[in-house]
């Protein structure tokens, strides 16, 4: 009798956990495409992100900082939020995660 009851309750306590981690997934998404495109649009009216050495070099940094959940951090990173930061408005106020996470969708 009670092992249904066990296998039911671990049945939904998994369930719950793939919601949880599909929404964290939804919601990482929708921050990142609407960081993209404010660096999109600020591109179009100044220098293109994209095309920004120090950015792009980051790439690998980002990768690396967003993996590890903010443990490390390389130097080509830091360059690049201090660029990101410096010409960018919207990247002021941005977290050093969701920088990071933009860098990976570039």
């Amino acid at each position: 009798m009670r092992k249904p009851l066990i296998v039911a309750a671990l049945a939904l306590l998994a369930a719950t956990e793939v919601a949880q981690a599909h929404t964290l997934v939804a919601t990482s998404n929708i921050i990142v495409r609407a960081f993209g495109r404010s660096i999109d649009f600020t591109s179009d009216t100044t220098t293109s992100v994209r095309d920004s050495k120090v950015v792009m070099a980051a790439k690998e940094d980002a990768a690396s900082y967003v993996a590890s959940a903010g443990d490390y951090r390389g130097v080509q990173l830091e360059a690049a939020f201090h660029t990101l930061r410096a010409h960018l408005p919207e990247a002021r106020s941005a977290s050093d995660q969701q920088l990071a996470e933009a860098i990976l969708s570039l």
